[in-house]
């Protein structure tokens, strides 16, 4: 009883020793992608910071990029923390665990001490026999034989216990070690990320200084994108309002043509009720196609491409303060995207081209809609789509304007939703991958 105890005490620490390890290693794959994507964005911000240098005045891009190159490397410098906290508290569980199993191991090594011994003074076949022979009755005879035979097992399952505990062992003392290697490595990324963030902080301060010396101009510029930016917001919701009005008028129409052959009694109950009728087919879609693809479109929150191939977010969606400016603020119907100059601009999901538009100053504009979805990409220079082209996901529809200092491109790219005949705006960060 005793032995089949501890058998089950060791397989016990065993499913316990394989689950911990199990959890570990998710968390620790979770740090490790975080870590590749931040290292990504800063390579990203890293490749635009260089193209920016090569310019003899400081920009507001410049400030941009840098902010992002802190902030990313800040958050990789968390994540190192992260992994590093986590492989001590997985060293110091592991440590207890190989104590635990080198205790075990120790009694199991005295048991098959004393199991061997019991052996030796068993070992003639004819003492066992005479111990089998010299019971007082048949039945006692069997249980004798078959103590002997359950002897015999338990000293091969001891062994082979014995055998798994230290390659157990050995297993743990390999991956301690790892972890110690891969620990004394993210150390070292660390002191360089530390030292990094100085470095790109102190340029900061330089580029702040700079565009503090013309903040009339500043001002100035800032007031001219903010009319710009109005207009563009006009213009898109007068586009895509514009498109619903279209498709409630041939709804209407073609409602009308139909109720045209019934009775006049139909006519009467489904003039009524047009209105109604129309403005509802238009807020669910008027086909099956689209509603299907919005619902599509829907199932990829999260997961969308970004418009750009490389690039990092200069400016997020909704109210952002003045990188240099003190209680100054800009609001943002999407986000604008630092991209090498005059990239290509992708969809980022399949639909079809519902508008083209040329705004003075913000370059052309396309919108696609995706069932009752639009994604409008701004600011470029040359678009390769028409009104009523189908897309697809990642095809190229246009290239970006350069931005003023000609060493970068900004995409703006905006997300909004058709609900109950109105448009509405939502967050494009959310949708994107990260």
């Amino acid at each position: 009883m005793k032995n089949v105890f501890q058998n089950s005490f060791l397989c016990l620490v065993v499913v316990v020793l394989s689950a911990t390890a199990a959890f570990g290693q998710k968390k620790s794959d979770q740090l490790a992608k975080e870590q590749a994507s931040l290292e990504k964005q800063l390579s990203n911000t890293k490749t635009l910071l260089d193209k920016v240098k090569t310019g003899t005045q400081a920009s507001m891009n410049e400030m941009k990029l840098i902010d992002n190159q802190v902030k990313f490397r800040e958050e990789l410098v968390q994540n190192f923390d992260n992994q590093i906290r986590g492989a001590e508290l997985t060293i110091s569980s592991k440590d207890n665990q190989l104590k635990t199993l080198q205790q075990k191991l120790e009694r199991l090594k005295e048991q098959y001490r004393k199991l061997l011994i019991y052996a030796y003074k068993h070992r003639s076949r004819s003492g066992m026999m005479m111990y089998i022979f010299s019971a007082s009755n048949y039945f006692e005879a069997v249980k004798r034989n078959a103590y002997l035979k359950r002897i015999a097992d338990i000293q091969k399952k001891q062994f082979m216990i014995i055998q798994q505990s230290k390659g157990q062992i050995a297993e743990e003392i390999t991956s301690i070690r790892k972890e110690k290697e891969k620990k004394e490595v993210l150390l070292s990324e660390k002191v360089v990320e530390k030292n990094q963030i100085l470095k790109d902080k102190a340029r900061q301060q330089i580029t702040l200084d700079k565009l503090k010396k013309d903040e009339a101009k500043l001002l100035a510029e800032l007031k001219a994108a903010e009319k710009q930016k109005a207009e563009l917001k006009r213009r898109i919701k007068q586009a895509i309002e514009k498109e619903i009005a279209d498709a409630e008028a041939k709804a209407k129409k073609e409602r009308e043509k139909t109720s045209s052959t019934a009775s006049s009694g139909t006519k009467k109950t489904t003039t009524g009720t047009t209105t109604t009728a129309a403005k509802k087919e238009v807020v669910l879609t008027d086909t099956k196609e689209n509603i299907a693809l919005g619902k599509s479109f829907e199932s990829n929150r999260g997961k969308l491409p970004w418009p750009v191939l490389k690039g990092t977010i200069t400016e997020a969606y909704g109210k952002n303060p003045h990188p240099t400016m003190t209680n100054v603020y800009t609001n943002n119907n999407g986000i604008d995207i630092g991209a090498p100059k005059n990239a290509q601009v992708r969809a980022v999901f399949e639909g079809e081209v519902t508008s083209v538009l040329n705004i003075p100053g913000a370059g052309k504009v396309v919108i696609i809609k995706h069932g009752n979805y639009r994604t409008v990409y701004s600011n470029l220079q040359d678009a390769y789509v028409s009104v009523g082209n189908k897309v697809t996901t990642k095809q190229t529809i246009g290239s970006l304007l350069p931005d003023s200092d000609g060493s970068l491109s900004t995409a703006h790219f905006e997300i909004h939703q058709v609900v109950d005949g109105t448009v509405q705006k939502i967050n494009p960060t959310l949708w994107l991958t990260q």
